[in-house]
C-alpha cells in the first residue's frame, strides 16, 4: 500500500506565464485575499524556492508524520486528484489528503489556508488541530 499523501495545490500555473501572472496577483491583490495561500506559506510569496522554515516543517510532515507531501500548481494536477477537485468543484489553492487505499478527502480549503497567514508553523498547528497530524509530531 502506498503511504498517505498530502497534496498541497497552488492557485498558480507552473509556466512562465503562469509565474508572471501569479506575480502580478500577488503585487495586487487584497490583503485579505491573498493570490495564493499556499504559496505564501511554502515559497513567502513571489521567491521561486521554498522557504527555509517551510523545508523544515514539510520535511517533519514527512518524517515525523508519515506523509509523502506533494506540491503541485493547477497545471500539474492530474489524474484522481483533478477529478476529485473538478466533481467537488473545489477552489484552489488547498490540501488534500489520501489515505493508503487512495481515497481523496479535502485537508484544509482556500479559507483555512489564508487563515494561516503565510505561516508554516501554524499551518502544522492547524494539521494538528484537525488530526491530519498527531500530537505526537508536536516537534515540527
Amino acid at each position: 500500500m502506498p503511504p498517505p499523501t498530502l497534496y498541497i495545490l497552488y492557485n498558480a500555473d507552473a509556466s512562465i506565464m503562469g509565474k508572471l501572472n501569479y506575480g502580478y496577483r500577488k503585487i495586487t491583490a487584497p490583503k485579505d485575499k491573498p493570490a495564493c495561500s499556499a504559496c505564501d506559506i511554502t515559497h513567502g510569496g513571489l521567491r521561486l524556492d521554498e522557504t527555509a522554515q517551510w523545508k523544515v516543517v514539510k520535511g517533519g510532515i514527512e518524517k515525523e508524520g508519515g506523509w509523502v507531501v506533494r506540491q503541485l500548481h493547477r497545471d500539474e494536477v492530474g489524474g484522481d486528484v483533478r477529478g476529485f477537485v473538478e466533481t467537488n468543484k473545489l477552489r484552489y489553492p488547498m490540501v488534500l489528503s489520501s489515505d493508503e487505499k487512495g481515497g481523496l478527502s479535502i485537508t484544509m480549503d482556500s479559507q483555512e489556508l489564508a487563515a494561516c497567514g503565510g505561516d508554516a508553523q501554524l499551518f502544522v498547528k492547524k494539521l494538528r488541530e484537525i488530526g491530519a497530524l498527531s500530537s505526537a509530531s508536536a516537534s515540527l
